[in-house]
Protein backbone atom coordinates (compact mmCIF):
# COMPACT_ATOMS: atom_id res chain seq x y z
CA UNK A 1 0.00 0.00 0.00
CA UNK A 2 2.74 2.56 1.14
CA UNK A 3 5.25 0.98 -1.78
CA UNK A 4 1.87 2.04 -4.46
CA UNK A 5 1.76 5.45 -2.27
CA UNK A 6 5.05 6.65 -2.87
CA UNK A 7 5.62 5.54 -6.02
CA UNK A 8 4.26 8.89 -8.21
CA UNK A 9 5.88 10.59 -5.79
CA UNK A 10 9.59 9.39 -6.73
CA UNK A 11 8.50 9.57 -10.42
CA UNK A 12 7.83 13.41 -9.94
CA UNK A 13 11.10 13.69 -8.25
CA UNK A 14 13.32 11.87 -10.85
CA UNK A 15 13.44 14.44 -13.30
CA UNK A 16 14.92 14.56 -16.78
CA UNK A 17 17.76 16.90 -15.18
CA UNK A 18 18.56 14.71 -12.39
CA UNK A 19 18.56 11.75 -15.14
CA UNK A 20 20.73 14.01 -17.24
CA UNK A 21 22.95 14.60 -14.17
CA UNK A 22 23.44 10.97 -13.51
CA UNK A 23 24.36 9.96 -17.25
CA UNK A 24 27.25 12.64 -17.07
CA UNK A 25 28.68 11.16 -13.72
CA UNK A 26 28.73 7.83 -15.11
CA UNK A 27 30.58 9.26 -18.21
CA UNK A 28 33.63 9.19 -16.20
CA UNK A 29 35.95 10.56 -18.97
CA UNK A 30 33.71 13.86 -19.15
CA UNK A 31 33.48 14.13 -15.68
CA UNK A 32 37.73 14.25 -16.23
CA UNK A 33 37.28 16.59 -18.67
CA UNK A 34 34.74 18.73 -16.42
CA UNK A 35 37.49 18.58 -13.69
CA UNK A 36 39.92 19.96 -16.52
CA UNK A 37 38.18 22.92 -17.79
CA UNK A 38 37.48 24.23 -14.20
CA UNK A 39 41.25 24.07 -12.94
CA UNK A 40 42.09 25.87 -16.38
CA UNK A 41 39.31 28.43 -15.28
CA UNK A 42 40.36 28.71 -11.84
CA UNK A 43 44.13 29.12 -12.66
CA UNK A 44 43.25 31.93 -15.34
CA UNK A 45 41.31 33.67 -12.50
CA UNK A 46 43.95 33.71 -10.09
CA UNK A 47 46.77 34.23 -12.19
CA UNK A 48 47.57 37.49 -10.18
CA UNK A 49 47.85 35.84 -7.23
CA UNK A 50 49.15 32.52 -8.40
CA UNK A 51 51.73 33.58 -10.79
CA UNK A 52 55.49 33.13 -9.10
CA UNK A 53 56.79 35.74 -10.97
CA UNK A 54 55.57 39.13 -13.58
CA UNK A 55 54.84 37.09 -16.62
CA UNK A 56 56.71 40.27 -19.14
CA UNK A 57 59.59 41.08 -16.82
CA UNK A 58 62.76 40.12 -18.05
CA UNK A 59 66.10 39.49 -16.83
CA UNK A 60 69.26 38.99 -18.84
CA UNK A 61 70.74 36.30 -16.26
CA UNK A 62 67.99 33.99 -16.20
CA UNK A 63 67.56 33.66 -20.67
CA UNK A 64 66.56 30.31 -21.08
CA UNK A 65 66.75 28.34 -17.64
CA UNK A 66 65.89 24.90 -17.44
CA UNK A 67 62.93 24.05 -14.96
CA UNK A 68 64.19 23.32 -11.50
CA UNK A 69 62.69 24.54 -7.99
CA UNK A 70 63.18 28.29 -8.60
CA UNK A 71 61.35 27.97 -11.93
CA UNK A 72 59.38 25.29 -12.34
CA UNK A 73 58.56 25.40 -16.34
CA UNK A 74 61.92 27.07 -16.73
CA UNK A 75 62.51 30.62 -18.72
CA UNK A 76 62.40 31.84 -22.29
CA UNK A 77 64.72 33.68 -24.57
CA UNK A 78 63.96 36.96 -22.28
CA UNK A 79 64.00 35.53 -19.42
CA UNK A 80 60.42 35.47 -18.59
CA UNK A 81 59.26 32.82 -16.60
CA UNK A 82 57.61 30.17 -18.42
CA UNK A 83 55.17 29.16 -15.94
CA UNK A 84 53.76 32.51 -14.71
CA UNK A 85 53.38 33.10 -18.87
CA UNK A 86 50.82 29.85 -19.42
CA UNK A 87 49.45 30.59 -16.37
CA UNK A 88 48.66 34.34 -18.07
CA UNK A 89 48.15 33.06 -21.15
CA UNK A 90 45.06 30.64 -20.34
CA UNK A 91 43.30 34.15 -19.78
CA UNK A 92 43.79 35.31 -23.38
CA UNK A 93 42.92 31.15 -24.38
CA UNK A 94 39.83 30.78 -22.43
CA UNK A 95 38.04 34.24 -22.95
CA UNK A 96 39.04 33.80 -26.63
CA UNK A 97 36.92 30.34 -26.34
CA UNK A 98 34.17 31.57 -23.89
CA UNK A 99 33.32 34.70 -25.00
CA UNK A 100 34.01 34.60 -29.04
CA UNK A 101 31.68 31.27 -28.82
CA UNK A 102 28.86 33.10 -26.44
CA UNK A 103 28.91 35.85 -29.28
CA UNK A 104 28.69 33.22 -31.87
CA UNK A 105 25.44 31.72 -30.72
CA UNK A 106 23.75 35.32 -29.74
CA UNK A 107 24.62 36.00 -33.47
CA UNK A 108 23.98 32.57 -34.98
CA UNK A 109 21.01 31.57 -32.90
CA UNK A 110 18.33 34.28 -34.08
CA UNK A 111 19.40 34.21 -37.24
CA UNK A 112 19.00 30.53 -37.84
CA UNK A 113 15.58 30.50 -35.38
CA UNK A 114 14.31 33.09 -38.17
CA UNK A 115 15.69 31.26 -41.10
CA UNK A 116 13.96 28.41 -40.14
CA UNK A 117 10.51 29.91 -38.74
CA UNK A 118 9.91 31.79 -41.10
CA UNK A 119 10.80 30.44 -44.92
CA UNK A 120 10.81 31.99 -47.85
CA UNK A 121 13.47 33.95 -49.36
CA UNK A 122 14.33 35.02 -45.78
CA UNK A 123 15.51 31.07 -45.41
CA UNK A 124 16.95 31.05 -48.99
CA UNK A 125 18.94 34.39 -48.69
CA UNK A 126 20.37 33.35 -45.02
CA UNK A 127 21.13 29.72 -46.21
CA UNK A 128 22.95 30.83 -48.98
CA UNK A 129 24.80 33.21 -47.11
CA UNK A 130 25.67 30.40 -44.30
CA UNK A 131 26.41 27.84 -47.06
CA UNK A 132 29.05 30.08 -48.96
CA UNK A 133 30.72 31.10 -45.01
CA UNK A 134 30.73 27.33 -44.29
CA UNK A 135 32.38 26.60 -47.72
CA UNK A 136 35.70 27.81 -46.65
CA UNK A 137 37.45 26.10 -43.63
CA UNK A 138 36.93 27.45 -39.89
CA UNK A 139 40.56 28.38 -39.72
CA UNK A 140 41.70 29.83 -42.35
CA UNK A 141 38.72 31.94 -42.59
CA UNK A 142 39.11 33.08 -39.11
CA UNK A 143 43.40 33.85 -40.81
CA UNK A 144 41.74 36.03 -43.42
CA UNK A 145 39.19 38.04 -41.07
CA UNK A 146 42.12 38.70 -38.27
CA UNK A 147 44.31 39.47 -41.27
CA UNK A 148 41.78 41.78 -42.53
CA UNK A 149 41.15 43.13 -39.35
CA UNK A 150 44.81 43.89 -38.11
CA UNK A 151 46.59 41.99 -34.95
CA UNK A 152 45.37 42.51 -32.02
CA UNK A 153 43.65 39.91 -29.56
CA UNK A 154 40.06 41.49 -29.78
CA UNK A 155 40.09 41.30 -33.46
CA UNK A 156 41.24 37.64 -33.43
CA UNK A 157 38.52 37.37 -31.09
CA UNK A 158 35.61 39.19 -33.94
CA UNK A 159 37.01 36.71 -36.44
CA UNK A 160 36.60 33.99 -34.32
CA UNK A 161 32.90 34.82 -33.89
CA UNK A 162 32.21 35.46 -37.59
CA UNK A 163 33.98 32.03 -38.29
CA UNK A 164 31.90 29.77 -36.03
CA UNK A 165 28.30 31.74 -36.14
CA UNK A 166 27.16 29.77 -39.41
CA UNK A 167 27.84 27.06 -37.51
CA UNK A 168 24.99 27.94 -35.14
CA UNK A 169 22.47 29.21 -37.91
CA UNK A 170 22.80 26.04 -39.69
CA UNK A 171 22.43 23.75 -36.52
CA UNK A 172 19.12 26.39 -35.18
CA UNK A 173 17.66 26.63 -38.26
CA UNK A 174 17.56 23.01 -38.59
CA UNK A 175 16.25 22.57 -35.11
CA UNK A 176 13.48 25.11 -35.97
CA UNK A 177 12.66 23.38 -38.98
CA UNK A 178 12.13 20.00 -36.71
CA UNK A 179 10.68 21.89 -33.95
CA UNK A 180 8.21 23.83 -36.28
CA UNK A 181 6.39 20.85 -37.10
CA UNK A 182 5.28 19.32 -33.85
CA UNK A 183 1.88 19.66 -32.05
CA UNK A 184 2.72 22.38 -29.32
CA UNK A 185 4.11 24.64 -31.93
CA UNK A 186 1.06 24.46 -34.15
CA UNK A 187 -1.15 24.60 -30.74
CA UNK A 188 0.74 27.72 -29.85
CA UNK A 189 0.25 29.50 -33.65
CA UNK A 190 -3.19 28.11 -33.68
CA UNK A 191 -3.96 30.33 -30.48
CA UNK A 192 -2.88 33.88 -32.10
CA UNK A 193 1.00 34.02 -30.31
CA UNK A 194 3.34 35.69 -32.60
CA UNK A 195 6.18 34.45 -34.17
CA UNK A 196 8.38 36.20 -31.45
CA UNK A 197 6.67 34.60 -29.10
CA UNK A 198 6.79 30.93 -30.67
CA UNK A 199 10.33 31.56 -30.92
CA UNK A 200 11.43 31.96 -27.80
CA UNK A 201 8.84 30.26 -25.63
CA UNK A 202 7.77 27.32 -27.32
CA UNK A 203 11.15 26.50 -30.05
CA UNK A 204 14.53 28.19 -28.24
CA UNK A 205 13.92 26.01 -25.15
CA UNK A 206 13.72 22.62 -27.13
CA UNK A 207 16.33 23.30 -29.08
CA UNK A 208 19.38 24.21 -25.96
CA UNK A 209 20.31 21.15 -25.03
CA UNK A 210 21.59 20.61 -28.59
CA UNK A 211 23.31 24.16 -28.61
CA UNK A 212 24.96 23.90 -25.39
CA UNK A 213 26.91 20.45 -26.83
CA UNK A 214 27.87 22.81 -29.80
CA UNK A 215 28.72 25.33 -28.02
CA UNK A 216 31.09 23.25 -25.62
CA UNK A 217 33.29 21.53 -28.81
CA UNK A 218 33.47 24.75 -30.31
CA UNK A 219 34.86 26.33 -27.34
CA UNK A 220 37.82 23.97 -28.03
CA UNK A 221 37.85 24.97 -31.64
CA UNK A 222 37.97 28.51 -30.72
CA UNK A 223 40.99 28.17 -28.31
CA UNK A 224 42.98 26.37 -31.26
CA UNK A 225 42.02 29.54 -33.11
CA UNK A 226 43.31 31.79 -30.68
CA UNK A 227 46.45 30.34 -30.89
CA UNK A 228 46.84 29.59 -34.03
CA UNK A 229 46.40 33.62 -34.93
CA UNK A 230 49.00 34.18 -31.96
CA UNK A 231 51.16 32.25 -33.55
CA UNK A 232 50.94 33.85 -37.06
CA UNK A 233 51.27 37.04 -34.73
CA UNK A 234 47.51 38.33 -35.77
CA UNK A 235 46.31 37.62 -32.10
CA UNK A 236 47.69 38.44 -28.80
CA UNK A 237 50.66 40.84 -29.26
CA UNK A 238 53.77 40.72 -27.48
CA UNK A 239 54.87 41.06 -24.78
CA UNK A 240 51.57 39.75 -23.49
CA UNK A 241 51.68 36.16 -22.77
CA UNK A 242 49.38 33.76 -25.02
CA UNK A 243 49.84 30.14 -25.46
CA UNK A 244 50.31 30.16 -29.65
CA UNK A 245 52.75 33.27 -29.38
CA UNK A 246 55.11 31.47 -26.91
CA UNK A 247 54.98 28.65 -29.46
CA UNK A 248 56.35 30.63 -32.11
CA UNK A 249 58.61 32.09 -30.14
CA UNK A 250 60.24 28.80 -28.61
CA UNK A 251 60.44 27.14 -32.52
CA UNK A 252 64.12 28.87 -32.83
CA UNK A 253 64.98 27.22 -29.60
CA UNK A 254 63.34 23.85 -29.61
CA UNK A 255 66.75 21.94 -29.08
CA UNK A 256 68.57 24.20 -26.70
CA UNK A 257 64.79 24.59 -24.40
CA UNK A 258 62.63 22.73 -25.69
CA UNK A 259 60.86 23.29 -22.19
CA UNK A 260 59.79 26.56 -23.87
CA UNK A 261 57.75 24.60 -26.44
CA UNK A 262 56.72 21.84 -24.38
CA UNK A 263 54.33 23.71 -21.69
CA UNK A 264 51.97 25.52 -23.41
CA UNK A 265 51.60 23.00 -26.37
CA UNK A 266 50.15 20.85 -23.45
CA UNK A 267 48.40 23.53 -21.94
CA UNK A 268 46.93 23.93 -25.34
CA UNK A 269 46.73 19.89 -25.93
CA UNK A 270 44.82 19.37 -22.40
CA UNK A 271 42.50 22.42 -22.45
CA UNK A 272 41.00 21.36 -25.91
CA UNK A 273 40.79 17.71 -25.00
CA UNK A 274 39.13 18.24 -22.00
CA UNK A 275 36.84 21.01 -24.04
CA UNK A 276 35.73 18.12 -26.55
CA UNK A 277 35.67 14.72 -23.48
CA UNK A 278 33.22 17.63 -21.72
CA UNK A 279 31.22 18.15 -24.88
CA UNK A 280 30.93 14.20 -25.61
CA UNK A 281 29.82 13.93 -22.41
CA UNK A 282 27.09 16.80 -22.67
CA UNK A 283 25.82 14.64 -25.98
CA UNK A 284 25.50 11.33 -23.71
CA UNK A 285 23.51 12.50 -21.08
CA UNK A 286 21.17 15.56 -22.83
CA UNK A 287 20.18 12.89 -25.42
CA UNK A 288 16.35 12.58 -24.97
CA UNK A 289 16.81 8.95 -26.58
CA UNK A 290 19.83 8.03 -23.53
CA UNK A 291 19.35 4.80 -22.23
CA UNK A 292 19.54 4.23 -18.35
CA UNK A 293 18.12 6.42 -15.20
Amino acid sequence: MSATATSPAILRTDSPARRALRRFLRHRLAVVGLVVVLAFILAALLAPWIAPYDPIATSWPRIRKPPSELYLFGTDENGRDVLSRVLWGARASLMAGGLSVTAALLLGVPFGLLAGLSGGWVDTVISRVTDAMLSVPFLILAIALAAFLGPALENAMLAIVISASPIFVRLARGMALEAKTTEWVEAARSLGNPPWRIALVHVLPNIVPPLLVQATLAIAEAIIAEASLSFLSLGQQPPNPSWGSMLNAAQRFLTQAPWMAVYPGAAIFLVVLAFNLLGDGLRDALDPRGRGR
